[in-house]
């Protein structure tokens, strides 16, 4: 791959600190980085910005391989992060540097996007115009360094922000899908039931992924969301699948279990809320020090080859 294959995506969606998580470790996206655009001051301060004098609004910039994640894609999952019919601002953060936008650097990008504002405005799902400008790009300013992948360096505070703005739970509750008992109870085996609906663990060592040696992808056996992946999987001795990392972190939700006379963090999925499993701080320290501990039962598995025919031909840039 040369950098000339790689192209640039800049979107605007209000806080920065929310907008790198849902793109960032994606297959082909090479960088997220956090900044402010379309402004006239050059290098402004995050101090300058947040006057809402300067012009500029925060956002992110995204590099990546448009022949393994395309920009339709990018704008599926911008679109999935933000409040569109919101014309100044977005959630508890308000004024021009938290408007939403999409900053298109070609013509193809442009028209992508137009088509993608309106098939959105003609699905029905917002009662309210969207309000999300279409732009053409300006200069893109790095935010300072403390701003850059906040989701990480302050995990705990970054989700309690994106909790208390009411950003979680406008996505939850505009993009997720409910799925009644009496629906999952007809679909899934008593043991998925028991352990995505109940909180229940299966036996070590008598699951169905605890030693699989193919290649392949793990999705939600209810949402069919994509959590984790072979290229990830290693044999930690417990008897349960174990990963170092789910495909991306935005899929899965950490909380806090106190159950059994133990403190421990569940693992969540993101969309269908599925009991998956846990995490611990007990995984190989070359590959970041956790251990995804999860019940096969939450999983169905895709297999190298059969990924394209599922839609998820861009995971197979995870085994190359």
């Amino acid at each position: 791959m040369t950098k000339q294959s790689l192209e640039k995506a800049i979107f605007a969606g209000g806080c920065f600190w929310c907008m790198v998580e849902p793109f960032d470790e994606q297959p082909g996206i090479e960088k997220v980085v956090s900044g402010y655009t379309g402004g006239n001051m050059p290098n402004p301060t995050y101090e300058e910005v947040c006057t809402n004098t300067t012009g500029h609004r925060e956002a992110v910039e995204i590099t990546f391989n448009p022949e393994i994640f395309s920009y339709q894609r990018l704008l599926e999952i911008f679109w999935q992060q933000i409040d569109p019919t919101d014309p100044g601002g977005q959630f508890h953060d308000r004024g021009e540097s938290y408007k939403t936008g999409i900053f298109y650097t070609n013509d193809q990008q442009k028209k992508l996007a137009e088509q993608s504002k309106q098939t959105l405005e003609d699905s029905g799902k917002f009662n309210e115009p969207i309000a999300t400008d279409i732009l053409p790009a300006k200069p893109f300013y790095p935010a300072e360094e403390q701003h850059q992948d906040y989701y990480k360096k302050q995990s705990f505070h970054y989700q309690m922000y994106k909790k208390g703005s009411g950003r979680a739970d406008f996505i939850k509750r505009t993009w997720g899908k409910n799925y009644s008992k009496e629906e999952l109870k007809e679909r899934l085996t008593p043991i998925q039931y028991h352990v995505t609906q109940e909180n229940g663990t299966e036996r070590p060592f008598d699951n169905e992924y605890w030693n699989n040696q193919g290649e392949g992808l793990y999705v939600d056996i209810i949402s069919g969301e994509p959590l984790f992946s072979t290229a990830d999987q290693y044999d930690a001795g417990c008897g349960w699948p174990s990963f170092t990392k789910p495909v991306n972190r935005s899929r899965v939700e950490d909380k806090l279990d106190t159950s059994h006379g133990m403190r421990r963090i569940e693992v969540r999925s993101n969309e269908a809320d599925s009991h998956l499993g846990h995490v611990f701080d007990d995984g190989p320290v070359e590959n970041g020090g956790m251990r995804y501990c999860i019940n096969s039962a939450a999983l169905r598995f895709i297999p190298k080859h059969k990924l394209k025919d599922e839609g998820l031909e861009e995971y197979l840039a995870l085994f190359d």
